[in-house]
């Protein structure tokens, strides 16, 4: 594939929304019979068995100065916000969490200014605005500023796009020289042991009592394989050839839909405040990464 073609940096895009947007609904399906903590290490389990091969090949682009730029693209991309999205999935619809994974561009930019020094415009900073009004509607159900409204699982998801948008504008600044397969393949050389031991230390004796927790297992081994390992070395590699972080971050503006569409054939509520809500959120991105303001991002980032 011809990464530097636009044409297929679009295509990459819709394929991850879809993927990332059907992987609320695994996560749900895998917490029937697994806990939060036992599916998020499955899931980085597998795909890091999934990469071990491409680790193994690519083990000798593994240099010592890039050690802690791969632990931080390795726990901060992937390992703690797996364990964040099924924490904050045992009380909230999946179709929300897809819908507040939205923040990410937002934050992606944001830490840019504030990490990067990125250059911003007013526009930009009415996008943010806009972006976190939708947010705090999200996770106070609409009741602006009643903090006694507040999810406190939302923020897991919160946090958890936060550690997303430090990781994109990392590998940006710091292993550009490395390819997307490089990046996926050596940073969850790193995981596969400490999800495997920390796995091995819970309690699955509650699992085995749901008779259908193999097909719940299925569900998970589909988030780590697909959902993890295939999704973040497309991702990684997009993340490389887009003109801006922002851009590879936009993906978050179709995955709703596809979360939406599993939230609903699942029967989960779905109020249309929450559809205005996650629209904020996206109107706040694409005001943030209009195309007369990608020229000035791609010049300061790179």
């Amino acid at each position: 594939m011809n990464w530097e073609n636009r044409r297929s940096q679009y295509f990459i895009l819709f394929l991850l929304a879809f993927i990332w947007g059907s992987s609320f609904i695994l996560m749900k399906i895998g917490l029937k019979s697994f806990s939060s903590e036992q599916a998020a290490a499955i899931r980085i389990f597998l795909a890091s068995l999934v990469l071990l091969p491409y680790s193994i090949k690519n083990l000798k682009y593994l240099k010592k100065k890039d050690v802690k730029g791969l632990l931080i693209a390795g726990f901060i991309g992937s390992f703690f916000p797996a364990f964040l999205f099924t924490k904050a999935q045992t009380r909230i619809d999946s179709s929300i969490a897809g819908m507040l994974n939205s923040l990410t561009p937002v934050f992606t930019f944001l830490l840019g200014i504030l990490i990067h020094k990125n250059k911003f415009s007013g526009q930009q900073l009415i996008g943010l605005i806009v972006g976190f009004l939708g947010a705090i509607g999200l996770i106070t159900s609409g009741n602006f500023g009643a903090l006694q409204d507040i999810n406190a699982y939302a923020l897991y998801i919160v946090l958890a796009t936060v550690f997303y948008a430090i990781n994109i504008n990392h590998i940006r600044a710091k292993l550009s020289h490395l390819n997307g397969v490089q990046i996926t393949s050596l940073s969850f050389l790193f995981l596969g042991p400490v999800s495997l031991i920390y796995l091995l230390t819970t309690d699955f004796d509650p699992v085995f009592q749901h008779s259908e927790w193999p097909i719940h297992l299925a569900a998970l081994a589909g988030l780590g394989i697909v959902g993890t390992a295939i999704a973040m070395l497309l991702m990684n590699s997009l993340i490389r050839w887009a003109s801006t972080a922002v851009f590879a971050s936009s993906v978050t503006y179709i995955i709703p839909i596809f979360a939406i569409f599993w939230g609903f054939m699942d029967g989960e509520n779905i109020k249309v405040l929450h559809i205005i809500c996650m629209s904020l959120i996206l109107l706040g991105v694409y005001i943030i990464s209009r195309k007369k303001q990608l020229k000035v991002q791609a010049s300061v980032i790179q």
